[in-house]
């Protein structure tokens, strides 16, 4: 099976610490760039909302499309164990003598008794 992507705890921490960073620094940002405490605040909080937005709407897109890295994972999983089983079945279908393949069938309902007709 292959190895889970996404993001751990500790990356999803440094996401928010890059999120309060990018904060601070837009503050200073603005305030280089002649606006004044109050100005340069709210223009660092509009940068960072509208940031903050686009993330929730990506996230929230993934959550409708069923783009998610645990649904995609549980489909490859699930893809790899029907292949495996499917051809381990087949497997011992074939080990079955001719006969037992039959009366096997018969049990299922694959193939129509003919003594009953």
């Amino acid at each position: 099976m292959p190895a889970p992507s996404g993001i751990s705890r500790g990356t999803a921490l440094l996401a928010g610490l890059a999120v309060f960073a990018i904060g601070g620094l837009g503050y200073w940002g603005f305030q280089a760039a002649g606006f004044e405490g109050f100005s340069a605040g709210i223009a660092a909080q509009a940068v960072l909302v509208v940031i903050v937005l686009g993330w929730t709407g990506s996230y929230l897109l993934r959550v409708v499309t069923g783009n998610m890295t645990y649904m995609e994972q549980r489909r490859r999983y699930r893809d790899v164990y029907d292949a495996a089983t499917d051809d381990a079945l087949q497997q011992r279908f074939d080990a079955l003598s001719p006969a037992e393949q039959e009366q096997l069938l018969r049990e299922l309902g694959q193939l129509e008794d003919t003594a009953d007709l």
